[in-house]
């Protein structure tokens, strides 16, 4: 079909964009239901011209003519901005199946485009595919004899570990001689749900992971927790009773903390827990961007900034220059303002100062513990350069912190918090149980929640992945109404729900077998085996071929 626009040598072609629509003319019927879902709006209805050459009926010799024929039919934009992501939506709402989105054949056709108007071009996920070094290790250590209750249907033993400064009894009595107080602690699951900021999340999404944690522990008895993210909460869960079940995070942008600061003479309920967010997986190093087509004036109204901004997080917080300063201003200001009734405890980005941090926690009472986010973290709202180049791995960082903390005697005092990848290549029990066998108290969650929980697209094939501008198609991470309302709370809840029962029994039988019926097998390294000899030097477990 000729085009009335001008061409350029920077021109693109339909072939030229990551994800091109296929549509057969044969089976539309226009109904327009695929331009209408499209987030991105890179479909829309065209008029096509058909030339067609014939020669005359019954006149030898007669010159040939030209016939035209016009239809409508949909036309996929080449503009980037337009760009197709690839989530199918509309294959999904089309009646007939006559439309559906290709992988181009190259890897990325829009290198010279993606950074127009001087924006990173942002995608989630990396590397979801197996073989990495958690899909690796096998858990080698079958109590066969010792422990015949094998059965983790039968095997009735609470899976819980403790959050919170963990102190040896004569040191509590010493301690509350001293100060008056006892560190607090907290006995939770260890499967936690990481710190997706409301904001970042639709409404509909965050109200039903909210609903579902609040199932899970007031039905079910499973002390599920879930951490707010950057960015406040909503004031009536300050209120409410259910605050209980959340753990707040303050990080760089203070963003949502007068909102609570404000809320705590009226709150119910204590938080359960205080998280301080210096770094995190996705983006190590660097703060948070939550973009202006994110900030509507009910988010603008929690996080106190005015509505239509964007809002960036600085790379650390602009108050604390040193370790020592951070424990002294950001961990005893936040015990005080709760009455030291409320663990406080820093996350950091996986990176090899973590020994450092820790080595300072374990002289501080008021560290309820330490949280180290690996590389392998990450949406569609995380930069390019920071997910591919900058991080360090989950398994070696918590290992290391481990076994410092067992040099120095105080590895049942200090619980260590692993996120960042776990379960992206769906083996979410079987990677968290290698991480507590490394030393790991507790695993913190994300991405493969919103993926299980409401059919999250993005995937490292660069589909979808468009978190960050607000477009999301399943309505996950949109605070477009037209958006969000496609997904329904209660199937948000319902599917939370299961996936924590699926990987409470997963849990189970992976435990039940080690012969450890009455607690979590924290660093129970000699149940892990490996057959790549560096990888087991590296984390000192067993090499096995």
């Amino acid at each position: 079909m000729p085009s009335n626009r001008p061409i350029t040598p920077s021109t693109l072609s339909v072939r030229d964009l990551p994800w091109q629509i296929v549509w057969d003319k044969d089976k539309c019927t226009l109904c327009g239901q695929c331009t209408a879902i499209c987030p991105v709006h890179a479909l829309e209805l065209g008029v096509f011209r058909k030339r067609t050459v014939a020669l005359p009926l019954g006149i030898i010799g007669a010159p040939p003519e030209n016939h035209t024929q016009l239809f409508y039919g949909i036309r996929q934009k080449t503009d980037p901005a337009f760009a197709c992501v690839g989530c199918a939506m509309c294959t999904m709402v089309c009646p007939n199946g006559a439309i559906s989105p290709h992988r181009s054949d190259d890897m990325d056709k829009l290198v010279f485009h993606r950074d127009r108007g001087g924006l990173p071009r942002s995608r989630g996920g990396r590397r979801n595919t197996p073989g990495t070094v958690l899909d690796q290790i096998k858990f080698i250590r079958i109590s066969m004899l010792t422990d015949p209750a094998l059965d983790a249907g039968r095997h009735e033993f609470e899976i819980r570990t403790l959050l919170g400064r963990v102190l040896p009894p004569e040191d509590n009595l010493k301690f509350i001689r001293q100060n008056g107080w006892i560190p607090p602690v907290r006995e939770i699951y260890p499967l936690m749900i990481g710190g997706m900021s409301f904001g970042a999340l639709s409404p509909n999404m965050w109200e039903g992971l909210q609903m579902g944690v609040v199932y899970l522990n007031e039905e079910l008895g499973m002390p599920v927790r879930i951490s707010t993210g950057e960015g406040g909460c909503p004031p009536r869960l300050l209120r409410s009773r259910f605050l209980k079940y959340v753990i707040l995070q303050i990080a760089s942008g203070y963003f949502g903390w007068d909102e609570i600061i404000h809320a705590i003479p009226d709150m119910k309920e204590d938080p359960c827990a205080i998280e301080i967010k210096y770094g995190q997986g996705a983006k190590p190093g660097d703060g948070g961007l939550l973009m202006w087509y994110k900030v509507n004036r009910l988010i603008a109204a929690i996080r106190g900034v005015p509505a239509g901004v964007s809002l960036p997080s600085p790379p650390t917080h602009q108050t604390q220059y040193s370790i020592e300063e951070s424990v002294a201003k950001m961990i005893q200001s936040m015990s005080m303002a709760w009455g030291f009734r409320v663990p406080v405890y820093p996350k950091i980005s996986g990176t090899s100062t973590a020994m450092a941090v820790l080595n300072n926690l374990t002289r501080n009472p008021y560290a309820g513990g330490l949280g180290i986010d690996g590389e392998d973290g990450g949406t569609g709202a995380a930069y390019n350069i920071s997910m591919n180049h900058m991080g360090h791995p989950i398994a070696s960082n918590i290992r290391d912190a481990y076994l410092g903390l067992v040099t120095a005697g105080m590895e049942n005092e200090i619980p260590l918090i692993a996120g960042g990848g776990i379960g992206k290549s769906g083996n979410l029990a079987a990677n968290a149980a290698a991480l507590i066998m490394l030393g790991a108290s507790g695993i913190q969650v994300g991405k493969y929640i919103m993926q299980a929980t409401a059919g999250c697209v993005g995937a490292e094939s660069d589909r979808c992945n468009i978190c960050n501008i607000g477009q999301c198609p399943k309505g996950i991470t949109s605070q477009d109404p037209r958006l969000y309302r496609r997904l329904d709370p209660e199937l948000v809840a319902q599917r939370l729900v299961d996936v924590f029962l699926s990987f409470d029994m997963e849990l189970r039988k992976i435990i039940a077998p080690l012969g450890r019926s009455t607690s979590l097998p924290i660093g129970m390294s000699d149940a892990l085996g490996v057959s790549d000899y560096h990888i087991a030097e590296r984390l000192k477990i067993n090499y096995v071929v």
